[in-house]
């Protein structure tokens, strides 16, 4: 394999366990399990790829793919969508929201940027291009939201490579300088990597903890909270968006690049 095509429609079926013909034309992206087997229990179709490290489901020309953790794995995963070429791709992630006074647990956040803190994004694109997500796409979101009769904020993402961090008073005071609404590890990986793959993306973030203060870190407990109360709405939302885009092709236009 010399090319960057050849890679690519080799690994992403090696990846997931789904072959290329198999794959729908609209992705979401995860990165927790439970997502993709709430998705196959809904639609009644097999969770692929239990051997494999990205399981994924597929259905109402939808496939569901959790990538796992962590900004290398977000890039990794877009690179591997070029074998398929998707219409569109939804990335529904948790975050840690950083507005004490305004978030809350449970909120959704609608990102129109996110800060490229991670470094991955850097192998795609120079630093002084912006990590931002198709407009049609996070406009469908929106749309979606509401008609869902739920609320969301929108703002700046702070994406970053740090994964335990909630003890360093350096980077939170770091952190409110730059003003973001929230901070993840894939958000910007996926945006950057995306536009420069050509593959319209957006994403659509669930407040899963306060990390700015010590009773809001995350723990096992305060997941499992999130996940029963918000994870199906969630996920729902991010369907009910593809499924409208799907079914408009002026909207569709519109995220050409």
């Amino acid at each position: 394999m010399k090319t960057k095509a050849e890679i690519v429609k080799d690994w992403l079926p090696r990846y997931t366990g789904t072959q290329l013909d198999e794959f729908g034309e609209y992705i979401i992206l995860v990165n927790f399990s439970k997502y993709v087997e709430m998705f196959a229990e809904k639609y009644n179709v097999e969770v692929k790829g239990r051997d494999r490290s990205m399981i994924s489901a597929t259905a109402k020309n939808i496939t569901i793919i959790n990538f796992g953790m962590g900004s290398p794995n977000a890039g990794t995963i877009i690179d591997l969508l070029t074998a398929i070429n998707p219409k569109a791709a939804v990335f529904l992630g948790k975050c840690g929201g950083l507005k004490t006074s305004k978030n809350k647990v449970g909120d959704l956040i609608l990102p129109i940027a996110a800060i490229r803190g991670e470094g991955t994004s850097n192998d795609y694109l120079p630093p002084e291009v912006p990590a931002l997500p198709a407009f049609a796409l996070q406009k469908a979101i929106s749309t979606t939201i509401r008609e869902c009769d739920q609320d969301y904020w929108t703002g700046t993402i702070y994406t970053t490579n740090k994964r335990v961090w909630e003890h360093r008073e350096d980077f939170k005071d770091y952190l409110r300088s730059l003003r973001p609404i929230a901070i993840d590890m894939e958000t910007a990986t996926i945006f950057v990597a995306a536009f420069k793959n050509q593959i319209p993306a957006g994403a659509l973030l669930l407040v899963s903890d306060m990390p700015m203060v010590p009773e809001g870190v995350k723990t096992e407990k305060g997941d499992k909270i999130v996940s029963k109360n918000y994870m199906q709405m969630h996920l729902q939302i991010g369907i009910d968006s593809l499924m409208k885009l799907s079914n408009n092709s002026l909207t569709i236009k519109h995220l050409r690049f």
